[in-house]
C-alpha cells in the first residue's frame, strides 16, 4: 500500500516537471530582437545566478553541520532527509531564478514586437479602461510573463512531492520524514531574508535617490542602483518566494501525514494508519493537476492547452472572450477559481475513496480551507489594489505629506488583520468539529493544494517588474512601459494575495505541527498556568519582533549604504546625468550582496537555536509555549507588515497613473517615501515570519525525542 502512495505522488511531481518542461521549451521560442534588451537581460541573468551560488556557497557549511548533528541525535534517516528537503528547496529557487532571468527580457520584447506589429497593420490600439482590457500586445506579454511564472510554480510543487517521494521511500518513516521539512524551511528562511534585504536595499537607494532627490525616472539607466534593483526583485521575489512556498508545501503534507497516522475518528479506535498518511499525498497530487488546468486557462505555451482552452470557450464563452482580448486580472483571477473548483471537486472523490463513512467530515474540511485560502487573498487585494478605496486613502494622504501616508499605511496594515484572523479561525474551527485535528492539518492542505497556480500568478509579477525595467533602460517607446506597468501593478496585488494565503496556510500548518509535536513529545495539554508554559509565551511571542528588528535593521543599513555610493557617483562621475557618463553599478551589486549574505546569519540561526535552547533547559511544556507565542504574534505581524506594505507600493502607483498630481509632484514624494517604508515591511520581515513559525515548529516536532 505504501509503495503504491509513493508511486501516485511521484508520477504526479514528474507530471508537474514535464509541464514546467513543455513551456519552457515554448518560452526559448521567442527569441528577444533587440539587442539592448537582450544585453540588460543577460546582465540581470548573470547577477542573479551569481549572488545565488554564492548565497548557497554560504549555507552548505551550515547544512552540512546539522546534518551532523541530527545523525549523533537521530540516526541517519532524519540526516538524509534534512539534506534532502534542503537541497529541494535550493533548487527550486535555481531554477526559478533561472527561468524569471530568461523571461524578463522576452516579456518587454513580447510587449515591443506586439506594438510594432499592431502600427504597420494600421490596428487602432485600445487604452485600458480601469485596468481591465489593453491591446493584443499586452496579451502577448502577459503570456510571456505568465509563462515563466507557471514554470516556477510547477517547479516548486514538481520537487516537493518527487522529494517527499524519495524521501518516504527509503525511510518508510513519518517521525523521520519531518527532518524533510525541516531542511526545506531551513533554506527558505535564509533565502528569504538574504533575498529581501537584497532587493530592498537596491530599491530603497534608487528610489530615493533616484526618484525623490534626482527627480528621474523608475530604472532610469543613469542611476547607480538600478541593475542591483532589478537583480534584486528575482533574487527576493523569485528565489526567496519559490523557497517559501516550497516549504510552505511540504511541511502542511507532513503534518498531516503525521497527524493523519495516529489519528482515530472515534475515540479510541483504530488509527487511520497508511490512509491518514496517503490521503493528504493523493490531495496534494490531484492539486497538481488542478493547477495546471487553472494554468492552462491563462496561458496555451504547453501540450494540451488548447483543448482545454477549446472546452472552455464553449461552456464559458464570455469567460474566456475577455481573456483572449487581454484582460490580464481577470485572466490570472479565473485561472486561480477554475483550480479551486477543481480541487473541490476532486477532494469529493478523494473523501469518499479514503473514508467512506466520514468522507464529508474531510471532504467539508479540506474544502473549508480551499474557500478560506481564496478568501483571504480576495479580501488582500481589496487592502492593497488600488482599484479599491483603501489604497486611494492612502494615495490621498499625500496631500498633507509622507508622514501621513506612513500613518495612513500602517493604520490600513493594522485593520486588515482583522477578516484574514477570523477567516482563519472559521476554518480552524469548522474542520476541528468536522474531523479533529486531522481535519485541521488537511485544511492546510486545501488552502496549499494550488500551490501550483498561486505562485504561477505570484511569479509572474517580478517578471513583468524586471520586464518594465528592461523597458526604461533600453529607451523603448511608452507604450512599452505602459504595458509592463500595467501587467506589473496587477502583479502587486497578486504577489499581496499570495502572501496572503502563505500567511494564512502557515497559521494552519503550524498550529498541525504543533499538535504533532505535542504527540511527539507525550504532552496532553499546555498548561497556562504553569510558569514555564507563561515564560515561553513570552519569549515565544517576543521573538518575530526581534526577527522583524534585525531584518528591518539589516534593509535599512544596507540602504544606507546604497544610499551613500549613488550620490557619491551622481557626486563625482562626470556626464552621468547628461547621459555620457557611465554609472558603476557592479559596486551597488556589491553593496547588496554583502548586506544579504551578513546580515541574514543571525536572523536565520536564530530560528533554530532558540527552540533548541528552551527546550533543552526549560523544558517540552515551556516550548510548547513558545510556539503558540510566536504563532500569535508572528501571524498578526506578518499579515499586517505584508498589507501595509502592498498598500503603500499599490498607493505610488497609483499616483503614478495620473492621480492627486501625478509623478515628480510633492505627493508623488511623499508616497515614494511611504513605498520605501514598506518595501522591508512587504518583501523581507512580513514573508519570512511565517516560514520563522514554521520552522521553529518543524525544530520543535523533529527533535522532540530529545526533550
Amino acid at each position: 500500500m505504501w509503495l503504491f502512495l509513493v508511486f501516485i505522488t511521484l508520477v504526479f511531481g514528474v507530471l508537474a516537471g514535464l509541464y514546467a518542461w513543455t513551456v519552457y521549451q515554448k518560452l526559448e521560442e521567442n527569441q528577444i530582437g533587440h539587442p539592448r534588451v537582450a544585453e540588460l537581460s543577460g546582465i540581470i541573468h548573470s547577477g542573479a545566478m551569481a549572488f545565488l551560488k554564492k548565497e548557497y556557497s554560504w549555507l552548505a557549511p551550515f547544512v552540512g553541520v546539522v546534518a551532523i548533528l541530527l545523525v549523533s541525535a537521530l540516526g541517519l534517516g532524519a540526516a538524509f532527509a534534512f539534506i534532502l528537503g534542503a537541497a529541494c528547496s535550493a533548487t527550486a529557487g535555481w531554477i526559478g531564478m533561472y527561468v524569471a532571468t530568461n523571461s524578463n527580457g522576452r516579456t518587454t520584447y513580447a510587449a515591443l514586437a506586439g506594438i510594432e506589429a499592431e502600427e504597420k497593420a494600421g490596428a487602432k490600439k485600445e487604452e485600458a479602461e480601469g485596468g481591465s482590457t489593453l491591446s493584443s500586445a499586452a496579451g502577448d506579454a502577459l503570456e510571456v510573463a505568465f509563462s515563466g511564472g507557471s514554470i516556477v510554480g510547477m517547479v516548486v510543487v514538481g520537487l516537493g512531492l518527487i522529494g517527499l517521494s524519495i524521501a518516504y521511500l527509503f525511510l518508510n518513516d513519518v517521525t523521520a520524514l519531518t527532518a524533510f521539512g525541516m531542511g526545506a524551511s531551513s533554506i527558505a528562511l535564509f533565502a528569504r531574508v538574504g533575498g529581501g534585504i537584497y532587493t530592498k536595499a537596491a530599491d530603497v537607494g534608487a528610489d530615493l535617490v533616484g526618484k525623490v532627490e534626482a527627480g528621474i525616472p523608475e530604472d532610469d539607466p543613469r542611476n547607480p542602483a538600478v541593475i542591483a534593483d532589478n537583480v534584486g526583485d528575482n533574487v527576493g521575489d523569485i528565489a526567496g518566494m519559490g523557497a517559501d512556498l516550497f516549504e510552505s508545501y511540504v511541511n502542511s503534507i507532513l503534518a498531516a501525514m503525521a497527524i493523519g497516522a495516529v489519528y482515530s475518528f472515534t475515540p479510541g479506535g483504530e488509527a487511520l494508519g497508511l490512509w491518514g498518511i496517503g490521503f493528504p499525498m493523493f490531495l496534494s497530487a490531484w492539486g497538481v493537476l488542478a493547477s495546471i488546468v487553472g494554468c492552462m486557462m491563462i496561458s496555451q505555451k504547453a501540450a494540451g492547452a488548447s483543448i482545454v482552452r477549446a472546452i472552455a470557450r464553449k461552456f464559458l464563452p464570455g469567460v474566456m472572450k475577455r481573456i483572449d482580448e487581454g484582460d490580464a486580472a481577470f485572466a490570472l483571477r479565473t485561472g486561480t477559481f477554475v483550480a479551486g473548483g477543481l480541487m473541490i471537486a476532486g477532494t469529493f472523490v478523494l473523501s469518499i475513496l479514503f473514508f467512506f463513512s466520514n468522507s464529508m467530515s474531510v471532504f467539508l474540511s479540506v474544502t473549508s480551507g480551499v474557500i478560506a485560502g481564496i478568501l483571504i487573498g480576495n479580501v488582500t487585494e481589496i487592502y492593497t489594489s488600488g482599484d479599491y478605496r483603501f489604497v486611494r486613502n492612502v494615495a490621498a494622504s499625500s496631500d498633507t505629506g509622507s508622514a501621513t501616508v506612513i500613518l495612513s499605511g500602517i493604520s490600513l496594515g493594522m485593520m486588515s488583520t482583522g477578516i484574514p484572523v477570523l477567516l482563519i479561525c472559521l476554518a480552524t474551527l469548522i474542520s476541528y468539529y468536522l474531523a479533529g485535528m486531522f481535519g485541521v492539518a488537511v485544511s492546510a492542505v486545501g488552502m496549499l493544494s494550488i500551490t501550483g497556480i498561486s505562485l504561477s500568478v505570484d511569479a509572474y509579477g517580478p517578471i513583468s517588474d524586471n520586464a518594465g525595467g528592461i523597458a526604461e533602460m533600453s529607451e523603448l517607446p511608452e507604450g512599452v512601459r505602459k504595458i509592463t506597468d500595467h501587467l506589473d501593478a496587477i502583479g502587486n496585488t497578486t504577489a499581496a494575495m499570495g502572501k496572503g494565503l502563505a500567511i494564512g496556510s502557515a497559521a494552519l500548518t503550524a498550529l498541525a505541527l504543533f499538535v504533532a509535536y505535542s504527540q511527539a513529545a507525550k504532552i496532553d495539554k499546555i498548561d497556562i498556568m504553569n510558569p514555564y508554559v507563561i515564560v515561553g509565551l513570552l519569549i515565544g511571542g517576543m521573538l518575530p519582533f526581534i526577527f522583524c528588528s534585525l531584518s528591518i535593521d539589516a534593509v535599512s543599513k544596507a540602504a544606507g549604504s546604497m544610499i551613500e555610493e549613488v550620490r557619491r557617483q551622481f557626486r563625482t562621475i562626470t556626464g552621468i546625468m547628461e547621459g555620457t557618463g557611465k554609472p558603476d553599478y557592479e559596486r551597488c551589486v556589491s553593496i547588496s550582496t554583502h548586506a544579504a549574505l551578513t546580515q541574514m546569519i543571525v536572523p536565520g540561526v536564530m530560528a533554530i537555536a532558540v527552540p533548541v535552547l528552551v527546550g533543552f533547559t526549560l523544558g517540552k511544556e515551556a516550548l510548547g509555549g513558545l510556539l503558540g507565542g510566536s504563532i500569535v504574534t508572528g501571524v498578526m505581524m506578518a499579515l499586517f507588515m505584508s498589507n501595509s506594505g502592498g498598500a503603500w507600493d499599490n498607493a505610488k502607483k497609483y499616483i503614478e497613473e495620473g492621480h492627486f498630481n501625478g509623478k515628480g509632484s510633492p505627493n508623488h514624494a511623499a508616497a515614494v517615501v511611504g513605498d520605501t517604508v514598506g518595501d522591508p515591511f512587504k518583501d523581507t520581515a512580513g514573508p519570512a515570519l511565517n516560514i520563522l513559525i514554521k520552522l521553529m515548529t518543524v525544530v520543535a516536532l523533529v527533535l522532540a525525542p530529545l526533550f
